[in-house]
């Protein structure tokens, strides 16, 4: 199942991500989710595994072109030049010459003027060729509305914690309303397992319900809900079991009246960072070099 950006390019809507997966697991990691059917990778410089998440791919043995890359700015690279080198640092470290979506981090609201600059560097990356689509993560409503001010290329992605719990509607409206599509970290609500105070997404009675309904597994219902709703997905895990089960999302479907209670779930409570907190003297942190 693709999904295509708002400059045409095609991308598969369900993604294998590698947030918080240590390095030593990540090559593992990612050659099962490859194994198992994905062709959407999903990592951070700050995440600090692009490396291995680019040994992963070479050896799988497919072509470069079967596998979308897409990987993310951290704030500490923010600025024109600093942007541009940061490209470098993730080919370099990736082992690519292009990279198919390349994403800020996070807003930094206190020095937005960075933030455009950044964003100006990832739209001369795209007139260049080097990276074949563009976007954002963790950008607030104001935060887009600010960058597209400024800025000539609408963002093909905005990346923003979704799960049953907390679905950011206001957010996911005003990308539809600018043509950007929504894609879902935490997508299965792994975020509300080890926060501290709430529910677990995975263990919710009406999730559990749905999926005995349809022979699923929790976490096989919530990936669904957001690829019926028309959103990218990219749940992460190291259990082998778990990344195969997480691909076997396309041989079911969620009726509407399922769609709609789960749905119906939003607690309205963020479980990650609030995006406007994000300072540099609080989150900042140097990226090596490739």
């Amino acid at each position: 199942m693709e999904l295509t950006l708002n400059n045409g390019i095609r991308m598969p809507a369900l993604g294998f991500g590698v947030f918080q997966t240590p390095p030593d697991e990540t090559i593992g990691a990612v050659q099962t989710a490859l194994e198992a059917g994905y062709r959407h990778i999903d990592t951070a410089a700050a995440y600090g595994n692009e490396r291995e998440v680019g040994e992963a791919l070479r050896r799988s043995g497919l072509d470069r072109g079967d596998v979308f890359i897409e990987t993310k700015v951290w704030i500490s690279d923010f600025g024109y030049d600093q942007t541009l080198h940061a490209f470098d640092k993730s080919a370099g470290k990736l082992g690519v010459d292009t990279l198919d979506l390349f994403i800020l981090h996070q807003a930094l609201p206190s020095r937005f003027d960075l933030t455009i600059d950044a964003y100006k560097a990832l739209e001369t990356l795209l007139a260049d060729g080097r990276v074949r689509a563009i976007g954002v993560s963790n950008f607030m409503s104001d935060h887009l509305a600010a960058l597209l001010e400024h800025s000539g290329v609408v963002p093909a992605v905005n990346q923003i914690e979704v799960h049953p719990y907390f679905a950011q509607r206001d957010v996911q409206d005003a990308d539809a309303a600018a043509g950007i599509l929504t894609q879902a970290w935490s997508p299965i609500g792994g975020i509300t397992a080890y926060r501290e105070g709430g529910a677990n997404a995975l263990q919710d009675p009406t999730i559990a319900r749905i999926g005995a309904a349809h022979g699923k597994t929790p976490a096989q219902v919530m990936l669904r809900w957001h690829l019926q709703q028309g959103r990218s997905a990219i749940p992460k895990s190291v259990r082998p079991d778990r990344i195969r089960e997480n691909y076997t999302v396309f041989d079911f479907a969620l009726t509407e009246a399922e769609l709609a209670a789960i749905d119906a779930l939003d607690t309205g409570i963020r479980r990650g960072p609030e995006p406007n907190q994000i300072t540099l003297e609080t989150y900042g942190r140097e990226i090596p070099e490739a």
